[in-house]
């Protein structure tokens, strides 16, 4: 297989795409079924111009149209007359997600038009090192070859607990795997001889469901996701992901909240991944880690030892939200993860105790919600960077990436 150049670099102006007809396959992944009438009327583009662009995308494979609606198609409130055809994204092309934690690799194959095909998990014994990541997602696309060959593979996403440079895809560190300074995209790059991209898990679960769970339509998003490795945090600000001067903006799970707290992994103490984590739940309840409805249902009918550990956790959520809303000033906190539980089984205690030590100004209009996308949040995430050559120019083929020797 020949190697791999630039997973996940920016692409050269010869490449650049015709920009309606990126903006057309964007609306159709991002909206779900649409009108072809309703794609002029959002474009702003003429019938014909519609038409031929939607034409182009057929012949491209990536969408196809029929006569016939479906539900929860977008179509435009207004016109008479003979039905508008209705447009959608292909399900048989595909970008992979990949998921690395602590205790499990897992791989998807996620359509265009949002639907995970297949999924399979190597689950891990002890935590992987990178290249041990990289070998399990390798052996696992092996697994997936069969399911794949019908269908048009164009790149990886890859979603990672810890800080990443996204523009070479360098886990700089991830505390909770151990690693530090580990290149990821450029060996599984070259071992797969499709384009990579990686970034923190959290910003893809922020991304996922801005677009597509409890924060479609907000400008202003927390995603909080709780799981194995901590708590990790995503900010949507203004309709755009919060990323910093150097892409590592959003580790909520270290703003303080506790004086006298657990010392932290990052050195210090009373962060909010130590004083609210699925470990202290784990052991009360004596569920499994990652039984999320056994975690639910031991929650409701445990005795005073689960309602203590869960009134401190509420205590240190709510601290740590306060802080995050007064930065940010949200409409939506989506809570994923066994953060997600938590909300389900206290109901609006967070939200309550959040305002009770808020700006009134900064907290009255502010959702606290489950995500909606739930176990597949990260997934979806991730295989939106996967999708981004392809959305920038629905021309591309993962062959323009790649060199032979």
């Amino acid at each position: 297989m020949g190697s791999v150049t630039g997973a996940g670099a920016p692409r050269s102006a010869a490449g650049a795409p015709r920009r309606n007809t990126a903006r057309l396959l964007r609306l159709v992944h991002e909206e779900g079924p649409v009108t072809r009438a309703e794609l002029t009327r959002r474009t702003g583009l003429n019938r014909s111009t519609t038409l031929a662009l939607v034409g182009e995308l057929v012949a491209l494979g990536l969408v196809h149209e029929s006569e016939n609606p479906a539900p929860g198609a977008v179509a435009p409130t207004v016109g008479v007359g003979r039905p508008s055809p209705v447009v959608r994204a292909s399900a048989d092309v595909v970008a992979v997600a990949v998921t690395v934690e602590i205790d499990a690799v897992t791989v998807a194959l996620v359509g265009l038009d949002g639907s995970i095909r297949h999924r399979v998990t190597s689950p891990a014994a002890s935590r992987p090192s990178a290249p041990e990541a990289v070998a399990a997602v390798a052996a696992l696309l092996d697994d997936l070859a069969e399911r794949m060959r019908p269908v048009r593979t164009v790149g990886i996403g890859v979603s990672i607990p810890g800080t990443v440079r996204v523009e070479d895809g360098l886990v700089r560190y991830a505390p909770h795997l151990g690693w530090r300074d580990e290149p990821f995209a450029q060996p599984l790059a070259a071992a797969t001889g499709l384009p990579v991209r990686v970034a923190n898990d959290a910003n893809l679960g922020a991304l996922a469901e801005h677009l597509y769970g409890s924060g479609r339509g907000v400008s202003d998003l927390i995603y909080l996701n709780g799981g194995a490795s901590g708590i990790g945090g995503g900010v949507i600000s203004a309709g755009r992901p919060l990323s910093g001067a150097d892409g590592y903006a959003g580790e909520l799970g270290h703003t303080f909240v506790a004086d006298n707290g657990i010392r932290c992994h990052c050195g210090a103490f009373g962060c909010l991944e130590t004083e609210a984590s699925r470990a202290a739940l784990v052991a009360v309840t004596g569920v499994a880690a990652d039984d999320l409805p056994a975690l639910a249902v031991a929650l409701d009918t445990g005795g005073p030892a689960v309602q203590a550990v869960v009134d401190r956790q509420v205590a240190a959520l709510a601290t740590g939200l306060r802080n995050a809303i007064h930065s940010v000033n949200p409409e939506v906190v989506a809570l994923g993860g066994f953060l997600g539980t938590l909300l389900g089984h206290v109901g609006d205690r967070i939200v309550t105790a959040v305002r009770a030590q808020s700006m009134a100004a900064m907290a009255d209009r502010v959702r606290i919600v489950p995500t909606a996308l739930g176990p597949d949040v990260l997934l979806r995430g991730a295989a939106e960077i996967g999708f981004r050559d392809l959305l920038d120019d629905p021309e591309f083929s993962p062959q323009q990436e790649v060199t032979t020797p």
